[in-house]
């Protein structure tokens, strides 16, 4: 027994046990359990990162030093420099738009019966592989309108407002009255009233004649009109049809529109019937017949939806096509729990339906816009699948993007001092994103 125990003291502290976790476990034996995971993360995540960064102050051999020339070449070579315009297109359309349809999907759709179906076919893309995605909308946006939906669309309502040209190909032939003027053709000589006049043309394939078209009529004479027919002069040869005369195999052109110019302005038009036939006032009297350019114009034929001032926007039309339903299904978690009795109290206030969503339903959901918006912004800064696959050759530079640019200078153009800044680059752009995330889901754990 020791003196301060004798005297009646304190009896002295008890040596410190070793601490258990939580759990009860170790942390040696903890620390062994995560050793894998730890191992697997070194290798897969960190090493590679290092390296990264070390190989991006290296030549492209890699035998020499470079120092900061490789970053240099990212604002001074003109395909980077595109791939990072199109880059700060993407973050800032892409998200936005997604998100955005993603919450009017997510209110509209509590509001319909069949809500759950819906939500299930507009999320039903996300479940497509993006090589499975790139192909579709590769054919999507077919330049052909009997290929390419896009087109097909696009056409029909231009064609619904805008009548297209059932004589894209005809010209005159040998012989003809007419010559070339402004895109359309004009007689060489002027009329006069009581003239009968032939305005033969040739090159309209036989499939592509209107069904309207009837059998072409030759011209009577009307003292007090201009008469004439416009048809198609179908001479096959020596004693086979008569050249620059209507015969009883040829077909008119229905609808030709005739002018009459006098002096370079229009004093009279008319349109042909289905014979091809057509008559003009004594107004025209003295002036020259012009078939205008508008006969002739090639049928419309939709957008270059992949061409170079487009090819960036109609890709980033298949992203939201796919990612539309995942901000959809994360706006609508949220949207669930937001208390009703606040939105029925607004209702019963006055407030509108518009006023609700904008003054409750948006700054209660402000936390979850967030969270997808930022989503989107970390996903599309590492976009590659979609450019790569649907871009085609001749325009891939104009859609190039940072992570398709470190492929072509890492593997096409065999510079990996460049790729490796460039992947460099990337992750900087993604730091700031990611810790503005992390301080946002540290502000809601306080709460």
């Amino acid at each position: 027994m020791t003196s301060a125990t004798a005297a009646g003291g304190p009896p002295p502290p008890a040596a410190p046990k070793s601490r258990k976790s939580v759990t009860g476990t170790r942390k040696t034996v903890a620390a062994l359990f995560l050793l894998p995971a730890l191992v697997l993360l070194g290798a897969l995540v960190v090493y590679p990162i290092g390296y990264s960064l070390v190989r991006s102050f290296y030549n492209q051999s890699g035998d020499g030093f470079a120092g900061i020339d490789n970053y240099k070449a990212l604002f001074t070579d003109d395909g980077i420099r595109t791939a990072l315009k199109n880059n700060i297109i993407w973050v800032v359309f892409a998200p936005t738009v997604a998100t955005a349809l993603g919450l009017i999907f997510a209110v509209l759709t509590e509001r319909v019966r069949w809500g759950t179906a819906f939500k299930l076919v507009v999320f039903m893309p996300m479940a497509i592989s993006m090589l499975a995605a790139g192909i579709i909308f590769r054919l999507v946006y077919d330049q052909d309108p009997d290929k390419g939906f896009a087109n097909a669309v696009w056409v029909g309502i231009h064609d619904t407002f805008a009548d297209s040209s059932a004589f894209p190909k005809a010209h005159p032939g040998r012989e003809s009255p007419l010559v070339a003027q402004s895109g359309g053709f004009i007689t060489k000589a002027t009329v006069h009233t009581g003239d009968t006049v032939t305005l033969p043309l040739v090159g309209v394939a036989p499939d592509q004649i209107p069904d309207s078209a009837r059998k072409a009529v030759a011209p009577q004479a009307d003292p007090g009109r201009i008469t004439g027919t416009t048809w198609q002069d179908f001479t096959r040869g020596k004693g086979v049809g008569t050249l620059g005369g209507v015969d009883a195999t040829e077909l008119g052109y229905p609808g030709m529109k005739i002018e009459a110019v006098k002096d370079g302005k229009v004093v009279e038009s008319t349109k042909a019937g289905d014979d091809g036939t057509f008559s003009l006032s004594e107004k025209a009297d003295g002036a020259q017949l012009r078939l205008p350019a508008s006969n002739f114009k090639e049928p419309y034929n939709g957008l270059d939806w992949l061409g170079p001032s487009l090819v960036t926007p109609a890709i980033i039309g298949s992203y939201i096509w796919m990612w539309a339903g995942f901000a959809m299904v994360l706006i609508a978690a949220g949207l669930a729990g937001i208390p009703r009795e606040l939105l029925e109290a607004a209702r019963v206030d006055g407030a509108t339906e518009w006023q609700v969503f904008r003054r409750v339903t948006v700054p209660l959901l402000a936390p979850v816009l967030a969270v997808v918006a930022v989503t989107l912004m970390i996903n599309v800064l590492k976009i590659f699948d979609l450019v790569f696959i649907i871009a085609p050759g001749s325009s891939q530079d104009d859609a190039n993007v940072l992570a398709l640019e470190l492929y072509r200078k890492g593997f096409s153009e065999d510079q990996p001092g460049i790729a490796s800044a460039i992947s460099v680059f990337l992750l900087l752009l993604v730091i700031p994103v990611m810790w503005f995330n992390v301080r946002r889901l540290r502000r809601e754990v306080r709460r």
